[in-house]
Parts: structure tokens; C-alpha cells; sequence
């Protein structure tokens, strides 16, 4: 097993992510689609983590305008070495304009973070642009991949996770997937970080991982309900109000959405009143989806979540609040730090 390398600096928690790409807290924004844009992916790089704008579904138009939003913010900073921007590698094999247009940009993206998908297609293109390549996986079987497409950092994705990630049948606990893939990674790739995303939400979270084998976490839900984050405010007061009971990963937004992901993926979001229609009934849905498309266009047109998603994971449970993100990032590292007991040197496992 690798040594757990934890040690104080200034009140904030050090690791190998930390120094490696030089941040203050051991925390990177997760790329969320449609969610995530260059407002947040600059607030988080200003608080000391490390920025990804949410490129998603490769949407050129859409990467263009929230990369300039983030490179705008961080114009002139030393901040702007904490961002990079995010896709859906599947998404690539179809139209890779929106990667090939942000690493052309002045300020590149210092990493290009890719989950969903085969990555090695892509990993000598963003090594030559001199950008990092961070892989996300939901599986053992991905690792290897990852390792071989050129991948710095892994993220292990838990089945907690919001949005995207594997089928509620083989999904896996982060309490297990990460320390294996941590012993995989210190047997055959040490210099390789790993992360961790799925569930974490406070610094009790934070700690966890770290104990696992972790050099980080990878926080998506909690900041999907950041003053910074694009959903509707009301969207947001859903995820505050909501228990992760309230939660289902299936694929009936997916369907709902016109979004064709592969099957061994579906969609975690809030079950509401929608969603619990089709609860069951998938098979009938993929057959005739018009009318249940049609009721969820209006619902989105609406702002009405009784439709329309809400696009958080099991973590909405402890969700009370919707400050800016540098305080949502700044409250997890204090709590970590407090859960750690504030022992200064080295954490051996």
C-alpha cells in the first residue's frame, strides 16, 4: 500500500494533488454538464482548488462562452494555472471541435478531464498541448486504460455520485473502490494521483477519502448548489429541501432528455413526481416517449421541478445551504482538518 501522505500547511491539508499542481486545498471542482460553467470553474480556482469548466456534451458554442467567462475572471492571475475543462469522452468519438478548440486557446487549459468512454484516443493530442490528463472511471477494468492513455490523476466515480455514472447495477462503493484502486495504482502506476467522487459533501467526506488512499476528492453535488453554479435558484432550493433517499439512479431522464448514453450508464437526480411516474415502467417509456417528453419540455420551460431535473447525488442530504463556492470548498478542507485532529507530518497506512 502507498503511504497516506497528509501533512498541515497553514491550516489547509496538504497532499500529493496539492503539490503537484501547486493549489491550496486538496479539492478539484468536478466538469459538470450544463451545470458547471466558467463562473464556478473561476470561483473554485480563486479559493485555492483546482477549476474544470462543465464542456459536458462538446457543445462548441457553449464551451466557448464559459471558458472565456473563467479565463476572463482569472485573467492576470495566478489562479488561471487551476483551470481546465472537462467532456464526455463519448461525446469526442462524434465531434471533438470543443476539445480541439479550447487547447488552441491563449490561456490553455492547464488539464483535460475525461470520464464516459475510451480515453487513449485522445491522450497524446492533449499531452502535445501540454495539458494534464485527468480520467474519471466507475470500474477496475477502466484503470489500466486510463493509466495507458496517459492519465496523471484518477478519479474513482462511487454510485452516490449525481448525473452521470455506472448502472445502479454494477455502480461501486467508494469505501471499496478506492482503496483497490489506490493498491492497483501503488503496484503498477505510484505516480499516478488518484481522487475520489461520489458522496462527498463535507469535510467528514474529505477525510475518508484520505484515509482510503485518496490524494483528494473530486466534489460535484455540493457545489452544483453554489451561489456560482448556472441551475435555477429553485432548482437549488430542491437539492437543500431533499434527502439522498430522494434520489434514484436510472435512465428516465436520460430518455426524457433525447440523450442516447451507452447502456452501461444512467443518470442519478432527484425523484420527482415525474420520474416516479415512469419508475418501473422504462421499457414502456423507451417505447413511446413522446407524451412524457412533452411533459417534461413544459416542465423545463416552466422552471418547474416537479419535472424538469434536478441533477444532484445521495450527498443533497447534506446539502443545507447555498453559499458561494469558495466557502463550500474552504468549509470542507476546516472540517477535514478538524477530522484529522490536525496532526502535522505523515499518515502511514
Amino acid at each position: 500500500m502507498r503511504d497516506l501522505h497528509i501533512r498541515q500547511r497553514d491550516a489547509v491539508i496538504a497532499t500529493r494533488l496539492t503539490e503537484r499542481l501547486d493549489l491550496d486545498l486538496p479539492l478539484m471542482l468536478a466538469p459538470m454538464a450544463l451545470a458547471g460553467g466558467g463562473e464556478l470553474a473561476a470561483a473554485c480556482a480563486r479559493a485555492g482548488a483546482f477549476g474544470l469548466v462543465g464542456g459536458g456534451y462538446g457543445d462548441l458554442d457553449w464551451t466557448r462562452r464559459e471558458w472565456n467567462v473563467a479565463t476572463e475572471r482569472l485573467a492576470n492571475t495566478a489562479a488561471a494555472q487551476h483551470l481546465g475543462c472537462g467532456f464526455i469522452t463519448w461525446k469526442l468519438d462524434q465531434d471533438a471541435s470543443a476539445l480541439d478548440w479550447v487547447l488552441d486557446q491563449p490561456l490553455q487549459p492547464k488539464a483535460i478531464f475525461l470520464s464516459f468512454g475510451d480515453p487513449r484516443p485522445y491522450g497524446q493530442r492533449i499531452a502535445r498541448a501540454g495539458a494534464r490528463l485527468i480520467c474519471q472511471i466507475q470500474t477496475m477494468a477502466q484503470l489500466p486504460q486510463a493509466v495507458e492513455a496517459g492519465a496523471e490523476i484518477i478519479v474513482a466515480q462511487g454510485g452516490a455520485a449525481g448525473g452521470h455514472g455506472a448502472t445502479a447495477a454494477s455502480a461501486r462503493s467508494v469505501m471499496v473502490f478506492v482503496p483497490e484502486a489506490a493498491d492497483w495504482l501503488a503496484a503498477n502506476a505510484p505516480d499516478v494521483l488518484l481522487l475520489s467522487a461520489g458522496g462527498i459533501g463535507d469535510g467528514r467526506g474529505l477525510a475518508a477519502l484520505l484515509m482510503l488512499g485518496a490524494d483528494g476528492a473530486l466534489i460535484g453535488s455540493r457545489l452544483w448548489a453554489s451561489r456560482e453554479a448556472l441551475p435555477a435558484p429553485a432548482a437549488k432550493e430542491q437539492a437543500v429541501a431533499a434527502s439522498g433517499d430522494d434520489t434514484a439512479r436510472s435512465p428516465i431522464f436520460d430518455v426524457l432528455r433525447r440523450k442516447d448514453w451507452p447502456a452501461e450508464y444512467d443518470f442519478r437526480a432527484l425523484r420527482n413526481a415525474l420520474h416516479r411516474e415512469w419508475e418501473g415502467r422504462e421499457i414502456e417509456l423507451r417505447a413511446d416517449p413522446a407524451a412524457a417528453r412533452a411533459a417534461f419540455d413544459a416542465a423545463v420551460a416552466a422552471g418547474d421541478f416537479t419535472g424538469a431535473n434536478v441533477t444532484v447525488g445521495e450527498v443533497t442530504g447534506l446539502i443545507r445551504d447555498v453559499p458561494p463556492a469558495g466557502e463550500v470548498l474552504h468549509r470542507i478542507a476546516a472540517e477535514a482538518e478538524q477530522v484529522l485532529g490536525g496532526a502535522g507530518g505523515f499518515i502511514r497506512r
